[in-house]
């Protein structure tokens, strides 16, 4: 028995449901007076609907505009104190891994990426939570003014994210989904080659508005494609039409720079395998050359080898398809013997492609199909294992394999309808070459990861990946569907057997491991890195007083000995100080103990960073690597003077070494 309103209708509510029937151009989004996302009426809109005459109005122009998008601006923009700290512990291959896994709210790790990674980062593969009324979404804080916003921003909420329902009765707006994914996608363009690639994956609810942020965010003309993934989900329940597709829109960072940098995109032709193998296999079990044919023809019937139905041909040397053999200004003053007619063939309307010999030679190597007596003849083209050609805007990836992948890892199936691996294989495939960063702020499943790591074993490859995933928790009691909620408790299960937080993040970082070790035992003798550096987004290592001394007073002296949290390690440190100056963070680090002090050396003498007793002899044996930075913190001197003394030392001999104190 439903509860009781208790209060009169809503009637402006029952009018705007009433306009939106009538005119449902002139529905917009507002804001009522508690803040709250409500249906409104544009009414200069209205007004025109209702008149024969132009009515003057606001200057009309093209745009793509919601409530909030000027405060999604202001978070992009907005400065945080915010770090990165690393967690050893959950690593692999910590010192000596180029991957990276970022646990935390991906708006702020976008932020913190910006100077090290700006124009770094090849690939963009994002499947960001779709706007169905059921999903989470991030909602961001734009009440404040940039210096609150940075006072602020080295707190954590309650819940220690920002992670928030978009609940059924809000699935409706458009607003908050648009806001969180504009100041998103604006952080992510910056740290995008010249020549780089974003795909996205989106569902219909939002297809439409994606397109138009992203043709605003990277501009329309950087537009590559919109492809169509063909699901194998089962849409029998639907009351009008069963939608199992859904879509991957691709926008390059500058498609002309793209153009003269890059070759033309080919990929493996997905199922010529299967094809080649089935009709090996039929051939060894003695069927008829028809009978193949049709059990061929079979398998075109299923979504996955459709885009193959044209090589629709069976003779004793294999599966082909009948290839054109004219060209616009062909000869015509020749042919051939159709072998099977003992007529000469129909010249082809625009003349042959080939010269009289070369035809020959293809009809004495049986590569001529002749087709009825009033066609031209057309030359054989066997499918090939190894086929290769320019991918079209229609994918099918069966997900089963990657479901019975993920119960085999982890025993269980512990997330549902995980990303088809073979997919995010083509994508990369596309988008990144051999050597570079791919980078996944919705990191989820961390399929990205998997198949970086796949593609690399499979072509030697080199790439490196960046994950990003906050810490949400696991709730069974708040998904949506039974084998949501049973998929959660195998979740919480496994995670309680490995002694982990009942996250999605810890999910993720497991996957990597087993997936990781799986590939690695699989090919013992090749070179690999399946490793990953986990760094956990944290409030800044430094007091507050650090950003605001102005505030220092002298009841404050006595707890400030150290501008430096106390619960904060050296590698806290060094991590914050790589980020400010702006050094890859996925750079191999060495740790070495000189004259009793711990000293990291980040990539040879990229960065040098000592937080222990800073003395002569360590100065002496750091500047015989001439490295580019040393850092140190004014806790490891003795007095202020020996700051002059220090950069004097380093001045005589390494000259070139930039020295800073924290």
């Amino acid at each position: 028995m439903s509860d009781l309103k208790m209060h009169t209708a809503n009637l402006v509510a029952k009018n705007i449901e009433k306009l939106t029937a009538l005119f449902p151009n002139c529905i917009t989004e507002t804001r009522n007076e508690q803040g709250e996302i409500i249906k409104g009426v544009d009414f200069d809109l209205l007004r025109q609907e209702l008149s024969e005459v132009l009515v003057e109005g606001e200057q009309e122009r093209y745009t793509l505009n919601w409530v909030g998008k000027k405060e999604s601006i202001l978070a992009a923009n907005a400065p945080i104190a915010k770090t990165l700290r690393p967690c050893r512990e959950e690593s692999v291959n910590f010192d000596t891994t180029e991957n990276l896994f970022i646990e935390g709210d991906n708006l702020d790790a976008l932020k913190l990426l910006q100077e090290n990674y700006l124009g770094k980062v090849k690939m963009i593969y994002i499947d960001p939570p779709y706007n169905t009324g059921k999903d989470f979404i991030y909602s961001d804080d734009f009440a404040e003014n940039t210096e609150e916003f940075l006072i602020r921003s080295n707190q954590i909420d309650e819940e220690n994210n920002r992670l928030v329902s978009n609940l059924e009765s809000n699935g409706r707006f458009h607003s908050d989904w648009l806001s969180m994914m504009y100041s998103r996608l604006r952080l992510a363009q910056n740290l995008l080659m010249d020549d780089g690639i974003i795909f996205i994956s989106c569902d219909d609810n939002e297809s439409h508005n994606m397109r138009k942020l992203c043709d605003e965010v990277f501009g329309e003309n950087n537009f590559i494609a919109e492809c169509i993934h063909k699901n194998n989900s089962n849409k029998n329940q639907a009351k009008f039409i069963g939608i199992s597709t859904e879509y991957l829109l691709v926008y390059a960072r500058d498609i002309e720079f793209l153009k003269a940098n890059s070759s033309d995109w080919r990929i493996r032709k997905e199922g010529t395998k299967d094809i080649a193998s089935k009709f090996k296999q039929l051939k060894l079990m003695g069927l008829s050359i028809e009978e193949i044919g049709n059990e061929i023809k079979e398998m075109y019937k299923r979504p996955k080898y459709a885009h193959l139905s044209r090589w629709n041909k069976v003779d004793e040397n294999g599966v082909f398809k009948d290839a054109d053999l004219s060209r616009q200004g062909g000869r015509k003053d020749y042919t051939i013997i159709n072998p099977n007619t003992g007529k000469p063939c129909i010249i082809p309307d625009r003349g042959w492609d080939k010269s009289y010999e070369d035809l020959i030679k293809l009809q004495e190597a049986d590569l001529i199909w002749y087709g009825d007596e009033n066609t031209p003849p057309s030359v054989k083209s066997y499918i090939s294992e190894d086929d290769y050609s320019v991918a079209d805007n229609f994918w099918y990836f069966d997900s089963s394999p990657d479901t019975k992948f993920i119960k085999q890892i982890f025993g269980e199936l512990v997330f549902e309808n995980p990303k088809p691996l073979n997919m995010i294989k083509r994508v990369i495939e596309l988008g990144a070459i051999k050597n570079c960063i791919v980078l996944d702020f919705f990191a989820g499943s961390a399929t990205t990861a998997h198949a970086v790591m796949q593609l690399n074993v499979e072509d030697g490859g080199t790439r490196r990946f960046i994950m990003v995933q906050v810490a949400e928790a696991i709730d069974p009691t708040r998904a949506i569907g039974d084998s949501a909620k049973k998929t959660s408790k195998n979740a919480i299960k496994f995670l309680d057997v490995i002694n982990k937080p009942h996250t999605i993040a810890e999910i993720s970082k497991e996957r990597i491991r087993r997936a990781g070790a799986k590939i690695q035992a699989e090919n013992p003798d090749k070179q690999m890195d399946v490793g990953f550096r986990v760094l956990k987004i944290d409030s800044s290592n430094m007091k507050d007083i650090y950003y605001q001394p102005d505030q220092l007073d002298k009841t404050m002296l006595e707890q400030m000995v150290s501008h430096i949290k106390e619960d904060r390690s050296a590698e806290d440190l060094l991590f914050q100080v790589m980020l400010d100056w702006g050094i890859e963070l996925s750079l191999p680090i060495e740790r070495k103990t000189i004259d009793g002090s711990e000293v990291y050396f980040v990539a040879g003498n990229t960065l040098v960073a000592c937080f222990d007793k800073f003395t002569m002899n360590v100065i002496d044996e750091i500047a015989k690597v001439k490295p580019l930075r040393v850092v140190s913190t004014e806790l490891a001197i003795m007095h202020d003077q020996d700051k002059t003394n220090i950069k004097e030392r380093f001045k005589q001999l390494s000259p070139d070494t930039e020295v800073k104190f924290l």
